[in-house]
C-alpha cells in the first residue's frame, strides 16, 4: 500500500470539524474494496465514524483509532523529499493511512484489527461518545495522535471556562455614570492569572489559554457586557481547581465550566520510548473500546499551523510500530 499518496488523498479532502461527511465516504470505499465491512455509525446529519473490521474477525481484541475531522482552514497537500504537507498531514490522517497499512500488513500474517475512525475530536469529541455506546468488545484500543511514534504515558485533560460580565452603559465622557464590563473582565482575567496552578512530578503544570476576549458596543459607550473563553490543561482532578477559579473571579462575572476532558494515565510497553501528551484525545471518551494505548507519526508541535507535515520516515517507522505493539499484545 501507498500509504503516503493514501495520506495525500486524505489531506485533500476537506474535513474541518462538522464536514467530516465526505472523507468518511471516502474511507468506507476504500475499505470495501480492501475486502473489509465497514460500518458507518451516525452521530450527526451526513456525519459519521467507521468502522472496519474483517469478515473473519467481526470483534477484533485490537482496534487502531484516531479522528478525520481537522481544524480550520482547509490546506490541500504537497510533499517533497521529505515530508507530505497540508491541513491533517500529522492531525490525524496521516496516522489513518499508517493505521490502515499495519492492518494490512498484520491480516498478510493472520492477525486481524479493527479500524475506528472518528468526527469530533477536535470540537467535543462526539463521535467517539457516540461510538462509545456501540463498542464491540475489544480488549485493546491504540488510538492515534502524533506523539513522534512515542507511546504516551499520560495525556493531559482540559477545561474549557467561560466568563461573562455584565455592566451599564453610559456616555464614555461620563464613566462614572456607568459600570464598565470589561473592567470588571479584566481585574477577573488578573486574578486567574494570579493564581498557583497545580504541579504534578513527571507530569508537568496546569497550564492556563486566555484563548477568546470580545464585548463592549463602541470606543465612546461605556461597556455593559463582557466575555472570555479559557482553557486549562489539567494534570489532575479539577474539583480544588474549580473552586479557586470560583473565588478568584468572585462577583465581577459569571462562570460557566462548559467542557471538561479528564486527565488520564495510560498503559506503555517496555523498550518503547514514552512521553507526556500535553493535549486531549478521544480516549477517555471511549472507555467501552478496551484498554487504551496513545502512540502516532507526527509531531504535535506543527498540528494545528500553516506549515502542518508528517515526515515520510515517521509514516513509515509508525507501520511498523503499530504492527509491533499489535503483535506485543496479543502474545
Amino acid at each position: 500500500m501507498d500509504f503516503v499518496a493514501l495520506t495525500r488523498q486524505l489531506v485533500d479532502i476537506e474535513s474541518i470539524t462538522g464536514n467530516e461527511g465526505p472523507v468518511g465516504d471516502f474511507l468506507s470505499g476504500q475499505f470495501n474494496r480492501l475486502g473489509y465491512e465497514a460500518k458507518k455509525m451516525r452521530v450527526e446529519g451526513e456525519r459519521c465514524n467507521v468502522y472496519a473490521t474483517t469478515p473473519q474477525q467481526p470483534q477484533p481484541t485490537i482496534v487502531f483509532s484516531t479522528h478525520m475531522d481537522t481544524v480550520p482552514p482547509f490546506i490541500r497537500s504537497s510533499e517533497d523529499g521529505r515530508r507530505v504537507y497540508g491541513r491533517g498531514s500529522c492531525d490525524a490522517k496521516g496516522i489513518i493511512a499508517a493505521q490502515i497499512a499495519a492492518a494490512e500488513t498484520l491480516r498478510r500474517e493472520g492477525i486481524r484489527v479493527g479500524l475506528l475512525f472518528l468526527v469530533g475530536e477536535e470540537r467535543d469529541s462526539l463521535g467517539a461518545k457516540t461510538a462509545n455506546q456501540q463498542a464491540n468488545g475489544c480488549k485493546f484500543l491504540i488510538n492515534g495522535e502524533p506523539t513522534e511514534n512515542r507511546v504516551a504515558t499520560a495525556s493531559k485533560g482540559a477545561l474549557r471556562v467561560e466568563l461573562t460580565a455584565r455592566g451599564r452603559m453610559a456616555h464614555s465622557a461620563y464613566p462614572e455614570l456607568g459600570e464598565s464590563a470589561i473592567d470588571k473582565l479584566l481585574e477577573a482575567l488578573s486574578g486567574l492569572r494570579a493564581m498557583r496552578l497545580p504541579e504534578a512530578e513527571g507530569i508537568g503544570s496546569t497550564t492556563l489559554n486566555i484563548g477568546l476576549i470580545e464585548g463592549g458596543r463602541a470606543p465612546n459607550v461605556i461597556a455593559d457586557k463582557a466575555r472570555a473563553q479559557l482553557l486549562y490543561r489539567l494534570i489532575g482532578p479539577s474539583d480544588q481547581l474549580k473552586r479557586e477559579i470560583l473565588q478568584a473571579v468572585g462577583d465581577l462575572a459569571q462562570v460557566d465550566f462548559v467542557l471538561e476532558i479528564p486527565f488520564v494515565r495510560l498503559r506503555t510497553l517496555d523498550g518503547l520510548p514514552t512521553m507526556i501528551a500535553a493535549f486531549t484525545t478521544d480516549i477517555p471518551a471511549l472507555s467501552n473500546w478496551g484498554e487504551p494505548l496513545l502512540v502516532g507519526p507526527g509531531s504535535i508541535h506543527v498540528a494545528h499551523t500553516e506549515g502542518e507535515y508528517v515526515e515520510k520516515e515517521q509514516l513509515h517507522a509508525a507501520v511498523d510500530l503499530y504492527c509491533s505493539i499489535a503483535r506485543r499484545l496479543l502474545s
